[in-house]
């Protein structure tokens, strides 16, 4: 079988050749191990310097070969693809810090590199309905920003699935408008500032959802996070209030356009599961075996509905050994890959610090137990 057939095939519960593989993304210092070059994909501040130097292209270019030339040295089903910085000139900002800066509209953006490429906003917490923008404004995705997506799907759309990452989720949009802490406060005291913040961006996710579909992607995934290693950290109950509405109409926007819908929360999210299978989400990514996600208890309950993208901690890449990471594939294909809906995938992605040689091993796993039919 392509390896897109047999991400096809788990995705409708049915059976491949064997159990496919894949990532959402790898730390730059494990891809410069593996590719064997150097590569601006992914590799935090320098990819950040790069941007403010003018390399814009050059870092749309690295994240298009990068992405395919992983899919190959790895022998991947499926890759997840993200958007790229938009065409257009990129000065260095005022720095507030040494790895902090104000951007175009004043906002202090704070960069964390030690902890993957992830820059989030200083946030303030007197924003009111009013700062919020129109939901009804018009909201057009820049085409440049699809630049990498188009090359990989250009090179292995035919081959394989294409999985575009959302840059907007919009579901749960504390990031863009106020703190965590705060916007949870706002679910009890100003539910209808959460509803209006929810729509906006929803909203913006939904354009992206048709411009990644365009572009030629086999599926979506949104990336908001609902829990913590307890649970929904705004309860089951707000869960359904505020966040559920947002994730039906990225749904019904995917499957309309005959998209699958792949969702991402990492954390214990027993409690909300049954809400994913109740709206159809087609797969779900983010599984933590180490907290209680344990994918024998999962398939039993859900099987039959959800498809799994998983198996592999994270941690256990960083600070386990080969033999650990081996183990924990088996027991993912053991319990998880008969009749099919089982991806196997670490819970997040790649992160600093993986060694290159509990990657391989898991890799290698997957082909030693994962032939169908399973018999472990």
């Amino acid at each position: 079988m392509k390896p897109k057939e047999r991400v096809l095939a788990a995705l409708h519960h049915e059976e491949p050749d064997q159990v496919p593989t894949g990532e959402n993304a790898v730390d730059y210092e494990l891809v410069e191990k593996i590719l064997g070059h150097e590569t601006l994909y992914n590799s935090r501040w320098r990819e950040r310097v790069a941007l403010w130097e003018g390399r814009r292209d050059e870092i749309a270019a690295d994240y298009g070969t990068a992405h395919v030339e992983l899919v190959r040295a790895l022998e991947w089903d499926y890759v997840r693809v993200p958007v790229v910085p938009r065409k257009g000139e990129y000065r260095r900002p005022q720095m507030t810090g040494p790895y902090s800066w104000l951007d175009e509209e004043g906002n202090e953006i704070h960069y964390h590199p030690d902890s993957g490429n992830i820059a989030v906003r200083a946030h303030t917490d007197d924003m009111t309905i009013d700062d919020l923008p129109d939901p009804n404004a018009p909201f057009e995705v820049d085409p440049s920003e699809l630049d990498a997506v188009r090359y990989v799907v250009n090179e292995l759309g035919d081959s394989h699935f294409i999985i575009g990452r959302l840059p907007v989720d919009g579901t749960f949009p504390w990031q863009q408008t106020v703190s965590m802490e705060e916007f949870l406060v706002r679910m009890i005291t100003d539910p209808e500032f959460v509803h209006r913040a929810v729509e906006v961006y929803v909203n913006r996710s939904i354009a992206y959802i048709h411009a990644m579909l365009d572009a030629g992607c086999d599926a979506v995934m949104p990336t908001d996070d609902y829990s913590d290693n307890h649970g929904p950290i705004m309860g089951p109950e707000r869960f359904r209030t505020f966040v559920l509405p947002g994730l039906v109409r990225q749904v019904e926007a995917t499957h309309a356009r005959g998209g699958y819908f792949i969702k991402h929360t990492d954390g214990n999210t027993w409690n909300i599961l049954d809400s994913f299978v109740e709206i159809g989400v087609d797969g779900w990514h983010g599984i933590q075996p180490s907290i209680g996600m344990d994918l024998r208890l999962l398939k039993k309950r859900y099987g039959k509905h959800l498809c799994f993208f998983g198996g592999v901690n994270c941690e256990t890449l960083v600070a386990g050994t080969p033999q650990e990471a081996r183990e924990e594939v088996r027991y993912a294909i053991q319990h998880a890959a008969p009749g099919g809906g089982l991806v196997v995938t670490t819970g997040n992605v790649l992160q600093p610090g993986t060694k290159l040689e509990n990657y391989i091993a898991a890799r290698q796993a997957v082909r030693e137990f994962g032939r169908y039919p399973i018999s472990i």
